[in-house]
Formats: structure tokens, sequence, C-alpha cells
């Protein structure tokens, strides 16, 4: 009869999968500890398919359970909400206290809502820059465009400045 000693299990053989499974647990609850945050998404034209792009990116980003309000006449929303008219663009959001005006990225809002910067009112991202969420087309580029943080006041300042891109 042939006995095989085996020597002690060495501690990284041990400690390996303890650790992956840590690591992959903290994953997961760092993924699950992020907050979403509910918006509506008010829109002038039903069939709009930047609009609708717009909301799909914020639904795809995991940071926003959005829904979508068609209105006859997009000028009420955005009064009612205090969006400058030279800021207004096709779909005017509420999330959170905020108003969002135009295509302004995902991480924009949330940095917004997270440091709750004093006395400002919402973003915006005036027109339809190529290149903007929603507004994305085959083959990239961008054109330079400003998510411009507008206050009730009617101060205003650049929140995020994106660079053009070829």
């Amino acid at each position: 009869m042939m006995v095989t000693h085996l020597s002690p299990p060495n501690r990284r053989v041990v400690l390996r999968p303890a650790a992956a499974g840590a690591a992959f647990s903290g994953l997961e609850a760092c993924a699950a500890s992020l907050r979403v945050f509910t918006m509506v998404a008010n829109r002038g034209r039903r069939l709009c398919s930047c609009c609708h792009g717009w909301t799909t990116l914020m639904q795809r980003s995991a940071r926003f359970n959005a829904t979508v309000r068609d209105e006859a006449d997009m000028s009420a929303p955005t009064r009612r909400l205090g969006v400058p008219d030279d800021l207004a663009s096709c779909h005017t959001v509420e999330v959170e206290g905020y108003v969002i005006e135009g295509r302004v990225p995902p991480e924009d809002i949330v940095r917004s809502l997270e440091q709750r910067p004093t006395g400002v009112r919402g973003l915006a991202v005036p027109g339809m820059p190529i290149g903007s969420p929603g507004m994305e087309r085959t083959g990239g580029g961008r054109d330079a465009c400003d998510v411009i943080a507008f206050r009730d006041d009617g101060g205003r300042d650049v929140f995020t400045h994106y660079p053009a891109l070829s």
C-alpha cells in the first residue's frame, strides 16, 4: 500500500478563492449601492428619435429610471421649470428637484445630483450638438459643446466643457 503525504495547504492556495469571493461581493455590493434616480422627460414630438436615444442612454447608465411624457406644447414645462429661453432644447427633464434641458450626459447629471452645487437650478446643453447623447453619428466625432449650469437668479457657469472630436 502506498501512502501519499500531503503537505499542508499553501496560504495562497487557501486565501486566493476567499479573496476573489470577497472582491466580487465587494463589487456586487458597490454596484447594488449606486443610487438610481427617477426622472420624468417631457418631449415635444412623440417620434423624436434623438429624445428616445437620450432617454435610452439614461436607462442604460443604470443610474436613472426614466419616464417619458409627450407634451403638445413644450414651452409649458420649459417655462414652468424655469429654463432660460436661449438654453431650450427638445426635451426638458425633472430629476430630484433639478431641471435637465437637452442632451446633458448622464455622468454630469449624476455629478450635479451628488454635489448639489449651491443655487443651481439645472443643467442644459442648448441646441442639438452632433455627438452629444442621443445625437451620435456613425463613425463618431463630436461638436464642441458646454453643459451649462443655470441658476434662478439668472447666473450661469460652464459645468463641463466637451471639446470637439473628429
